[in-house]
């Protein structure tokens, strides 16, 4: 059976959908899996809908055999965070494909073509465009379900990659926290003593905050010195900040942000949280319409999950050693406990970030996911 490998022309949308669409098929009857929001995909993968285009080239590819889509592979290489990192990388990611090693092989080979023919020394990946897309192979935890900003994968894609040579670049991890019924009394009184000594204060964050103090860019230049340091990280304008912070602004119930200011008004501390969304978009398969806009309502407004998905959080680096996280931590729980979630999944925290990690040491949790970016050198 010949393995046909054929490029994709993001700006045809039946080309960019059959894409898309491919993980339906192939985790169709997999309980593990979250699809994506198609619309939001359509958009990222598009580069006249997407602001990353304007520094970051990409291709798509999908292999067919006998006319049947088997696999799909992005190539992108990002300017900026090669010149930021001084490297020279192209980046694969929305890699999916079946239990086929040649197909992986075909898919991985046409990155890297598309790589060497841009000057690039080493394939490394999944990555996206930038930080606030889906990063990291998961390489533990295929038996819990995914979450909405993260991948999903079939173990064999552990066993495909590495049996093409790709060996560990970064590790994340990601944890399941118990929401207790009553915050530690060691804990909640540090958080008081934290918000006295240092005049910080909970502002509760509403619609017209957000209009009014362009309250976007403001959270977005926080989440850049956060994370800044951090692997991989694309340094991005402020005028990206209503692509990547805006839309969930837009779409969150502002309960769920909690949000900690210094005494002249600055933020210094965020968590950016949801309720958990999984549920509603295997219900709406990741679709909008006919019905599935209603299930993502529901889940976000009117029926919480009992559990919260973390999507960002972090503090201003001169803060940081205050203890500031302990105040932000006391009322993102409180906020919890008010609303019934009764446990929180992190976002992948990179294995050697310990400040983020240790922010709920106090609390019940479980390591149970762990996601891998891989790298070679391009021959």
């Amino acid at each position: 059976m010949n393995l046909e490998i054929r490029q994709i022309d993001a700006s045809n949308k039946k080309q960019l959908r059959q894409f898309i669409l491919f993980p339906e098929k192939l985790y169709r009857h997999n309980p593990y899996y979250v699809p994506n929001l198609v619309f939001d995909e359509m958009d990222t993968l598009n580069p006249s809908r997407n602001p990353a285009s304007d520094f970051c080239e990409q291709v798509l590819f999908m292999a067919f055999r006998n006319g049947e889509p088997v696999g799909r592979i992005a190539g992108i290489i990002n300017r900026w965070a090669n010149e930021h990192w001084k490297h020279d990388e192209v980046r694969f990611g929305w890699f999916d494909t079946i239990d086929d090693i040649e197909v992986s092989a075909a898919l991985i080979a046409k990155v890297e073509d598309f790589g060497k023919a841009n000057g690039m020394t080493h394939i490394v990946g999944p990555l996206g465009f930038t930080d606030f897309d889906p990063e990291g192979m998961l390489v533990e935890g295929f038996d819990q379900q995914s979450t909405m900003p993260l991948i999903y994968n079939h173990p064999y894609y552990v066993k495909h990659i590495e049996a093409l040579g790709f060996k560990k670049d970064a590790d994340w991890l990601e944890y399941r926290i118990t929401i207790p019924d009553v915050i530690p009394e060691k804990f909640e009184r540090v958080a008081n003593i934290v918000a006295q000594r240092y005049n910080f204060k909970i502002r509760p964050v509403t619609r017209k905050i957000i209009r009014k103090e362009d309250y976007a860019t403001k959270l977005f230049a926080l989440i850049t010195d956060t994370y800044k340091d951090l692997y991989e990280y694309t340094m991005l304008p402020d005028n990206l900040a209503d692509k990547y912070i805006g839309f969930y602004l837009k779409i969150l119930d502002l309960r769920y942000i909690s949000s900690i200011e210094n005494e002249r008004g600055e933020i210094v501390a965020f968590g950016i949280t949801m309720p958990s969304l999984a549920d509603a978009l295997i219900k709406s398969r990741g679709r909008l319409f006919p019905f599935g806009w209603w299930h993502l309502l529901k889940a976000l407004f009117i029926k919480h999950s009992e559990g919260a998905e973390l999507l960002l959080m972090g503090a201003r680096a001169d803060v940081r050693k205050t203890g500031v996280t302990a105040l932000l931590v006391c009322d993102m729980f409180h906020k919890y406990q008010k609303m019934g979630v009764k446990w929180a999944e992190t976002n992948a925290e990179l294995e050697d970030n310990h400040n983020i990690r240790n922010h709920f040491e106090a609390f019940e949790r479980i390591q149970h996911k762990r996601r891998r970016s891989y790298k070679k050198e391009i021959e």
